[in-house]
C-alpha cells in the first residue's frame, strides 16, 4: 500500500513539476477589461460575443492580438450598429494598438481627447460616424499614422497644420466635413492619396499639394492658381489701314468659323458613337466623354471622383483604368446592367452600372459599406463602388464558371452537361447560408431583395453564393422586373413595392424549385402558353403527380428520390402565399443541411 502511496506522490510531483514549465498563454487582462468597459457604456445592438469568460484573442469578434498575445494590436468593429460617444478611458488604454476602425456606425461626440495615448497607432477609419468638433490640434502625438479616414462626419474648424509632422503618413481623407480656413502646407513627401472635397475650405491650395488632382479639393472654395511673373512690357502693334477688318467681313469670318466647328464636332460624335457601337466596351466611356463636352462643371466632379475600395481588397486600379477596359454584356437585370471588365493587367472584375438610384451620395454610401461588410464565404465580397451624379457603379469578382441560371438555362445542346443533384444540393445550402446571414445584418432587419439563379454564383468550395445585395433598399419604391425576375417576387412585393426578409423566402423557395425541375420562373411553352413555376408545381403536386416535377436531367442519378422530395417540401413551404406562414432563413439553412448531411452519408 506504501508503495503504491510512493508512486502516486512522485506522479503527481512529475505532473506538478512539468505544468510549471509549459507555458502560459492568457489574454492580456487590461486590455480585456478596457474593451469590455468600452462595450459596457456605448449603445450597441448586443451582436459582439464579447464575453469575460471567453478568449478575447481567440474568440472575440474584431479584436486582434499580438503573436504572444500580450497585448491587443487592432481593433476592427466596423458596421456594427454603435451608437453615442465613445467612453472615456477605455479603447485609449490598449496602449499598443496599431490599427483602429470603427467607420460606419454611429457613433457620435467629439474626437476623445484620450486617444493621445495610443502612440503605437498606424491606421484611423472613423469614417462614416456622427463626430463633431474640432479636430486634435495635434497629431505629432501620433508619429507611426500612416492612413486617417475621419471623412463623412461632422467635423468643423481649422485643419490642424501638425499633420505635417507624420512623416509615414500615406492616406489622408477629411472629405464631406464642415472644416473651414485655409488650407495647410502639408508637406508630407510620404502623402499618396488626400481627399478634402466636400468642406468649406477657402484660400489659395499650397504648393506642396498642386500635385493631386483637383477632385480632391472639389466643393471647397479654394483657388489653385499661382502668382504670375512680371509681366514683361509689349509694345503696342503699330495701328495700319491694311490690318483693319471690315465688320462685315470679321462678322461672316465668325459665322463661318461657327458652322464649320459645329461640323467638325458632329463628325467627331458620329464617329465615337459608331466606333463605341463596334467595340466590347463599357458604354460608360462614351457617355462620360459626351457628358464632359456638354458640362464644363460636372466633368471635374465625375472624372476626379475615385472609386472606393473596401478593407482586404487587393485589386490596384483606378476609374480611367475601369473605364478603359473593354467589356462584355453578362446581362440585364432589375437594377441596372452587369458587365466583365479585362483590365490592362489580364485582372477580370464584374462592374454592374445601376439605373434608377436617385439617393443621396452619403444615403448610397453609407448603403455600400454595409454591404461591402458583409464577409461570409457564402456572400460574394463588394471590392469597390463608385459615386457620381451619373453613375453609380459596383464593382465584384468574376466569377468564371458564370451564374446558376446559365448553368441552369444557358448553352444547352453543345455538349454541356447538366449539373448533378450534389452540385445542386451545394447551391441549395450556400444560398441559403448567404441569405441567412444577410438577414443577421442590421440589427436583424437587412434584406436582399433580388433572390434570383443570376444572382448566385459557385465559390471555391463548390457551395452558392449571393450575390447583387441590398439594391432593393436603394430603390423606393423597387422598379418593374424583368419578365423571368418577376418570377421570383412574393405576391406581397408586387403590391407593395417593398421588399422583406419574408419576400426573401419566398424567392429562395422559387429558386429550390428552380433547381428540382430545371425550368425557369416563368417560361413559355411550346403553344406560347406562359407558365408560372410556384403554381404549376402547386397543381401537379395537389394532383399527386409529383414525380412530374423534377428536372429529368436528374432521374438518370440513383437514391435521391427520397432527398428530392424534402427538398420539394421545403421550397413549397417557402412559397406559401401568407408571409407568416413562411419559415425564417435560419430554420431554412437547417432543414437543406440535414439533406446535405443525408446525402453525404449515401
Amino acid at each position: 500500500m506504501s508503495e503504491k502511496m510512493n508512486l502516486l506522490c512522485v506522479f503527481s510531483a512529475i505532473f506538478l513539476l512539468g505544468t510549471c514549465f509549459l507555458p502560459v498563454i492568457a489574454d492580456p487582462v487590461e486590455d480585456k477589461r478596457a474593451l469590455l468597459e468600452f462595450l459596457g457604456n456605448i449603445c450597441h445592438p448586443g451582436s459582439l460575443n464579447w464575453h469575460e469568460n471567453s478568449s478575447m484573442c481567440s474568440l472575440w469578434t474584431g479584436v486582434t492580438c499580438s503573436k504572444d498575445r500580450s497585448r491587443v494590436i487592432a481593433l476592427w468593429l466596423p458596421g456594427f450598429a454603435l451608437q453615442g460617444p465613445i467612453p472615456p478611458n477605455t479603447i485609449s488604454r490598449l496602449s499598443a494598438l496599431q490599427n483602429l476602425s470603427l467607420r460606419s456606425n454611429s457613433i457620435s461626440g467629439s474626437f476623445p481627447s484620450d486617444f493621445s495615448k495610443l502612440h503605437s497607432l498606424s491606421t484611423l477609419n472613423l469614417q462614416f460616424n456622427s463626430f463633431s468638433g474640432p479636430l486634435p490640434s495635434d497629431f505629432s502625438v501620433w508619429k507611426s499614422l500612416a492612413v486617417i479616414d475621419l471623412s463623412n462626419n461632422y467635423f468643423n474648424g481649422h485643419i490642424p497644420s501638425s499633420l505635417s509632422y507624420l512623416t509615414h503618413l500615406t492616406s489622408l481623407n477629411l472629405a464631406n466635413n464642415s472644416l473651414s480656413g485655409d488650407i495647410p502646407d502639408l508637406n508630407i513627401p510620404s502623402l499618396q492619396l488626400l481627399n478634402l472635397s466636400n468642406n468649406h475650405l477657402t484660400g489659395s491650395l499650397p504648393h506642396s499639394l498642386q500635385k493631386f488632382p483637383s477632385g480632391a479639393f472639389a466643393g471647397n472654395n479654394v483657388s489653385s492658381e499661382t502668382a504670375l511673373p512680371p509681366a514683361l512690357p509689349i509694345q503696342p502693334p503699330t495701328k495700319t489701314k491694311s490690318k483693319k477688318l471690315n465688320e462685315h467681313v470679321l462678322l461672316a469670318l465668325i459665322i463661318g468659323g461657327c458652322v464649320l466647328g459645329f461640323g467638325l464636332v458632329a463628325l467627331l460624335i458620329f464617329y465615337f458613337c459608331s466606333h463605341n457601337e463596334g467595340q466590347d466596351g463599357l458604354p460608360m466611356k462614351s457617355q462620360k466623354k459626351e457628358k464632359s463636352m456638354e458640362a464644363g462643371a460636372s466633368e471635374g466632379q465625375d472624372k476626379n471622383n475615385s472609386l472606393v475600395f473596401f478593407e482586404g481588397c487587393n485589386l490596384v486600379f483606378d476609374l480611367e483604368d475601369l473605364l478603359r477596359a473593354s467589356a462584355e454584356v453578362l446581362g440585364k437585370g432589375t437594377f441596372g446592367i452587369t458587365y466583365k471588365a479585362a483590365l490592362e493587367d489580364s485582372t477580370m472584375v464584374v462592374v454592374k452600372r445601376l439605373k434608377e438610384v436617385n439617393v443621396g451620395k452619403r444615403e448610397f454610401e453609407q448603403q455600400m459599406e454595409v454591404v461591402g461588410n458583409l464577409k461570409h464565404e457564402n456572400v460574394t465580397s463588394l471590392r469597390a463602388y463608385y459615386y457620381s451624379k451619373d453613375e453609380k457603379l459596383m464593382v465584384y469578382d468574376y466569377y468564371s464558371q458564370g451564374s446558376v441560371s446559365t448553368m441552369l438555362h444557358g448553352r444547352r445542346g453543345e455538349g454541356r452537361t447538366s449539373l448533378d443533384w450534389e452540385t445542386r444540393l451545394r447551391i441549395a445550402i450556400g444560398a441559403a447560408r448567404g441569405i441567412a446571414h444577410v438577414h443577421t445584418q442590421n440589427g436583424g432587419k437587412f434584406v436582399h431583395g433580388d433572390i434570383k439563379t443570376s444572382n448566385i454564383f459557385l465559390n471555391p468550395q463548390g457551395y452558392g453564393c449571393v450575390s447583387d445585395i441590398g439594391m432593393a433598399t436603394l430603390m423606393n419604391p423597387i422598379p418593374p422586373p424583368l419578365m423571368r425576375a418577376a418570377g421570383y417576387r412574393a405576391p406581397e412585393v408586387t403590391d407593395s413595392q417593398k421588399a422583406t426578409q419574408a419576400s426573401d423566402v419566398y424567392s429562395f423557395g422559387v429558386l429550390l424549385l428552380e433547381l428540382l425541375t430545371g425550368k425557369s420562373p416563368i417560361h413559355a411553352t411550346s403553344g406560347d402558353e406562359v407558365i408560372h413555376l410556384v403554381r404549376w408545381v402547386n397543381s401537379v403536386v395537389r394532383e399527386e403527380w409529383t414525380a412530374e416535377v423534377f428536372d429529368v436531367a436528374l432521374l438518370r442519378f440513383p437514391n435521391i428520390e427520397e432527398e428530392m422530395v424534402e427538398m420539394l417540401q421545403i421550397g413549397m413551404a417557402c412559397v406559401v402565399r401568407m408571409p407568416e406562414q413562411r419559415p425564417k432563413m435560419s430554420e431554412v439553412v437547417k432543414m437543406v443541411e440535414e439533406i446535405g448531411q443525408v446525402s453525404t452519408e449515401n
